[in-house]
């Protein structure tokens, strides 16, 4: 019979003399990316690659350092970049609606604001003392007083001609109006209808001659008082560009090398010059004469914003590359804003207040973002693409095209973009959106997998204890001595079930060396040490395992019936596994199976009852085609047989108890006890091979805790598949427990070795007549199922082997 392990096959130990190290203070810091060499190759073609859509998606499990190893591999290749250039965004004059974006050399672009701001102030300062000077005081007083001296001397050769035609001009309000005139007075109207009607028709013909006259004078004095404007305007402009002038071309001499600059600052002048009002109202108010537009202005909103400059993005001259980790990538907060303002009920804006997003800042380097995160805000991941797409950014107002109506906005100018976007997320959201998004595909070519795991070697062990060295000295936690790293490295090995990987999930290693520290203070070690290490780990399992420690009390009194002593016909241990959070445990349940005459094959009541899952249906079909081609290839199988997870009121799933359901099958159909004190995890395939399944250990430790609580005998263990010897990592108190004799671990490959453990008998071996020692586990099982085909041939039914449809079947406790 199979031979039970040893305990050196149970947990592979780390011995700390071993380790080239007292503790982790004597180790160096750790400056690159841990055990992800296929990741590493990955983003260093990613971030190499210049082509378009070669933008990267990390993925990998949780906890694995994703995020912290792209920031520090990008911050590291960023600073080898050339830094990228400023950007802001100035009035255009042209159309205010829509500003202009400039582009300066890194670190320019505050230099820009800078000049800007002082040309202002010395604008503000210079072109109204031009207007005080007694120059021009002089030219406008002479241009006024000649327009007059004209217009009056209009007037007066109106008014004479007037006169001679018995009209007087009178002025009034709104101007001046023709009255006719007697003996050198007014005519008043009851005068004017005393006159006979020839005298009448000669005044209204003489007063529309006059009229004519009158506006003739009126256009001739109009057009003298434009001439007058046209000079007064041409003075002002020759004293406004005197005192301009000098002050842009001061500014255009620091951007010489920079033509969109040197247009603007030409925009600039000529919209001084064409408003220099303002300046002059300026003047006014701080002579303390009140400004009639301020109050219509929102507050906050100067007249003279039009000349500032709105500083995007600024970078150091020698910064190197940006690299941006966008923690909330909402449409705005990747694209940018126009910000609003409200006056009076109205909203208003204008350049100033527009500000950049994350793809400004990370222009020209990297963009880190969350996948998820991502997707979950409204409009960011198409907006994002399609930025990607067009390799401009434009800010625009999410949801605009949703409106009902349109509202005016600003429409700033697209900004070129030249960016690496590196989305991290999951293995399973990865091929979601390459099945279903085709553009994911054309915009994110690259694929950086991280692995969960990596091999037990020196090498990759004196890594994690630089990680946890550099850790240690970032947060301020006490050092590790080379046993407390040893037992850190068993637990890492225990968190991937592998004896010859080690866990790169290195957030949960690191919580647990964190409150291995606060052990360790407790216990006053001035290092921490294993048993710090040990404790921390057990006080982590005891705050998640209520539930499994009520699960244990109830078997130990028997409300749940599983059980540890003695023999049973038809009836077997099998071994559940509960996921709760992060924590997993085993939860040993009773299965049981009834073999009788029939044709229904194998029922699963399990999947009969709408309680079990595909896979676990699947591994009950198998064990058909195992029954059928092992036992009665000659006959029919004239069985039925129903199979059940005892005291199970939860949805079962997987192929992990197929092993056990075919051990309670052939102890059944044999009439061989099955011993109790055994438990059995493994799936079966067809051939009667035991395949490997998951949370190996966590099975393992949940049937000893419950043998344990009933009292060790040394007859109780767990048979398990021999491929998953490599997988043990298991508790110390289960190991020592093996060692003393008390527990025993079981690998087995075939459903013979298994079934011969667990009754007692050797299963048999087939004869080259197909038949089995009568003696025998196999033996004793054809020939029931050859009484079996005989009594149903006396009867005169009809036998039917089963096929897949005709079979129930289902049963599982967890892979």
């Amino acid at each position: 019979m199979t031979s039970p392990l040893k305990p050196d096959a149970l947990r592979k130990i780390c011995a700390p003399e071993c380790l080239p190290f007292e503790a982790t203070d004597e180790l160096k810091p750790l400056d690159e990316v841990v055990a992800q060499d296929r990741a590493v190759e990955a983003i260093t073609f990613g971030v190499g690659i210049k082509c378009e859509g070669f933008n990267l998606f990390a993925l990998g499990p949780a906890g694995t350092g994703k995020a912290t190893a792209i920031k520090r591999f990008l911050a590291s290749e960023a600073a080898k970049l050339p830094t990228p250039p400023d950007w802001c965004y100035v009035n255009n004059f042209a159309d205010p609606q829509r500003p202009r974006a400039l582009c300066l050399p890194p670190g320019r672009a505050r230099v820009l604001q800078a000049d800007c701001e002082r040309l202002l102030e010395e604008l503000k300062a210079g072109v109204p003392r031009a207007f005080e000077s007694e120059a021009y005081e002089q030219n406008r007083q002479s241009i006024l007083e000649e327009l007059q001296k004209q217009t009056a001397d209009e007037l007066e050769a109106l008014r004479k001609r007037a006169d001679a035609l018995g009209f007087g001009l009178v002025k009034t309000a709104s101007g001046f109006m023709i009255v006719p005139m007697l003996r050198g007075k007014p005519l008043k109207p009851e005068g004017f209808e005393g006159l006979d009607e020839e005298t009448k028709q000669l005044v209204n013909q003489r007063m529309e001659e006059v009229q004519k006259d009158l506006v003739a004078t009126r256009r001739r004095i109009r057009d003298l008082e434009r001439e007058a404007k046209n000079r007064l305007d041409g003075i002002d402009r020759e004293v406004a560009t005197s005192a301009v002038d000098h002050l842009i071309e001061e500014v255009k001499d620091n951007y010489t090398d920079h033509a969109a600059v040197q247009a603007h600052l030409e925009a600039i002048r000529e919209d001084v010059i064409a408003n220099v009002d303002l300046f002059r109202r300026e003047q006014t108010g701080a002579q303390g004469q009140p400004d009639p537009t301020a109050l219509l202005r929102p507050a906050g909103m100067d007249p003279f914003d039009r000349y500032r400059v709105n500083v995007l993005i600024e970078h150091g001259e020698n910064g190197g590359a940006p690299v941006v980790a966008e923690p909330h990538p909402t449409c705005q907060n990747l694209l940018g804003r126009v910000e609003h303002q409200v006056h009076m009920g109205a909203l208003y804006t204008n350049f100033l207040m527009t500000k950049g997003g994350a793809l400004h800042r990370a222009n020209g380097g990297f963009l880190v973002v969350e996948a998820m995160e991502l997707l979950k805000q409204f409009f960011a991941w198409d907006q994002l693409k399609r930025t990607l797409k067009n390799g401009r950014i434009r800010i625009e107002e999410p949801g605009e095209q949703f409106r009902l109506f349109s509202t005016v906005t600003l429409e700033p100018e697209p900004i070129p973009l030249n960016v690496k976007v590196v989305l991290i997320g999951s293995p399973w959201l990865y091929y979601l959106l390459h099945a279903y998004d085709p553009e994911f595909q054309e915009l994110f070519k690259v694929q950086a997998e991280f692995s969960d795991r990596v091999a037990r070697t020196p090498d990759t062990i004196l890594t994690f204890a630089r990680l946890l060295s550099t850790c240690c000295t970032a947060e301020g936690l006490k050092p590790f001595d080379r046993g407390a790293v040893a037992k850190l490295v068993e637990h890492s090995s225990r968190l991937v079930e592998d004896q010859d990987k080690l866990a790169t999930q290195f957030s949960h290693l690191l919580d647990v060396a964190r409150e291995a520290c606060f052990r360790a203070g407790q216990n006053g070690h001035q290092r921490v040490m294993a048993e710090d290490v040990r404790e921390a780990i057990s006080a982590k399992i005891r705050r998640a395992n209520r539930l499994e420690e009520l699960l244990q009390e109830l078997v130990v009194d028997r409300t749940l019936l599983v059980d540890t002593e003695g023999g049973v016909v038809g009836q077997v241990n099998g071994i559940a596994v509960i996921q709760l959070g992060e924590y997993h445990f085993g939860k040993p349940s009773r299965i049981t199976a009834r073999a009788f005459l029939g044709r229904g094959g194998i029922i699963d009541i399990e999947r009969e009852a709408r309680m079990g899952g595909r896979i676990h249906s699947k591994g009950v079909l198998i064990l058909s085609g195992y029954l059928g081609g092992r036992y009665v290839q000659q006959t029919p199988l004239a069985l039925s047989a129903s199979l059940a997870f005892e005291q199970v009121y939860e949805e079962v799933e997987g192929d992990s108890a197929s092993s056990a359901e075919v051990y309670a099958i052939l102890s059944s159909l044999s009439g061989l006890p099955i011993k109790q004190g055994l438990a059995v995890t493994g799936s079966v395939n067809q051939h009667g091979e035991v395949q490997a399944i998951g949370a190996v250990n966590a099975k393992i430790e949940g049937f000893f805790d419950v043998c344990r609580a009933r009292g060790l005998t040394g007859e109780q263990g767990v048979l398990i598949p021999a491929s998953n010897v490599r997988h043990l990592m298991l508790r110390e108190d289960v190991v020592e427990a093996v060692a003393a004799g008390k527990f025993q671990i079981f690998p087995v490959q075939t459903i013979d070795e298994g079934i011969a453990l667990l009754t007692g008998r050797e299963a048999g071996e087939q004869g080259p007549d197909g038949s089995f020692p009568e003696s025998s586990v196999n033996g004793l099982v054809q020939a029931r199922l050859r009484e079996m085909a005989e009594q149903a041939k006396a009867y005169g039914g009809e036998i039917l082997a089963v096929s897949p449809s005709a079979g129930r079947h289902d049963t599982e406790v967890e892979t």
